[in-house]
């Protein structure tokens, strides 16, 4: 077996963070302004954003509702944003009784209200719960936005605006996700005027 070069792993892990990241901005920038501009209306009128996804996708989900609900830079008013990747006893009733295909189109249906925002959070685009979310909300006329990645799998024709990273890799998806994430809840203070 060959030694491992740490060093030119870590290089190379780098080189391609930097190269999307370069990519990303021209890619994004429409469909997040989009983004910002319709959950603007939704928080305005009254009505709130709800977020979620899977594994990494689930912990951006909650750290970017965290981020909306309590402050992101300045302290402020809160703006209406849930997770829906929090609480264990709906998940694992939903799981368990429904289907883990039914974890977030059940919630959605339950607390989503036309004129929200969801917020699909898929590095593939093939999440088969994330979708199920996103057709529930559709179906409640909610605005069904989405980030993904690559080509976006299954996500055009489901989401928009959808918001995709310049890349198949997952690490380099996430790593722009939070980042689209965080510069969504900036804005969207500042549109709103809370800051």
């Amino acid at each position: 077996m060959a030694a491992f070069d740490a060093d030119a792993y870590v290089a190379a892990e780098f080189a391609e963070h930097a190269a999307v990241q370069r990519a990303t901005p021209d890619v994004v920038r429409a469909p997040l302004l989009r983004l910002v501009e319709a959950c603007a209306m939704s928080i305005t009128a009254g009505g709130k954003i709800l977020l979620f996804g899977n594994g990494g996708s689930a912990g951006d989900a909650q750290h970017l509702a965290t981020e909306l609900t309590v402050r992101y830079q300045r302290d402020r008013d809160p703006i209406a944003a849930i997770a829906l990747t929090t609480d264990t006893s709906a998940l694992t009733a939903i799981g368990n009784d429904m289907g883990l295909e039914q974890l977030f189109a059940r919630q959605v249906r339950a607390l989503g209200r036309k004129g929200d925002v969801a917020i699909g959070i898929t590095t593939s685009g093939r999440s088969t719960n994330v979708l199920a979310g996103l057709a529930a909300a559709r179906e409640l006329g909610m605005v069904a936005a989405a980030f993904g990645g690559g080509a976006g799998g299954d996500l055009p024709g489901l989401a928009d605006p959808l918001i995709l990273v310049p890349s198949t890799t997952t690490a380099r998806i996430q790593e722009m996700h939070i980042t689209i994430g965080q510069i969504l809840c900036g804005a969207l203070e500042r549109r709103l005027g809370l800051v």
